[in-house]
């Protein structure tokens, strides 16, 4: 999967705030992602991140 740093990608579970919308902050073994609503930051094992992205949108 292609996903980038700056990416926004929409997950198919929502995050305790109400939304599905995150920003890519690093790539590695872990994805960090920060809510676009609250802020929040929280790290996700690639695997577990990549199996649950259902839509990435490009930051040109």
């Amino acid at each position: 999967m292609d996903v980038r740093v700056g990416d926004i990608v929409i997950m198919k579970k929502n995050h305790p705030c109400g939304s599905n919308r995150f920003v890519v902050n690093r790539i590695g073994m872990d994805f960090k992602l920060k809510c676009e609503k609250c802020s929040h930051e929280i790290m996700i094992a690639r695997s577990k991140a990549e199996k649950n992205i259902k839509q990435i949108i490009r930051e040109e």
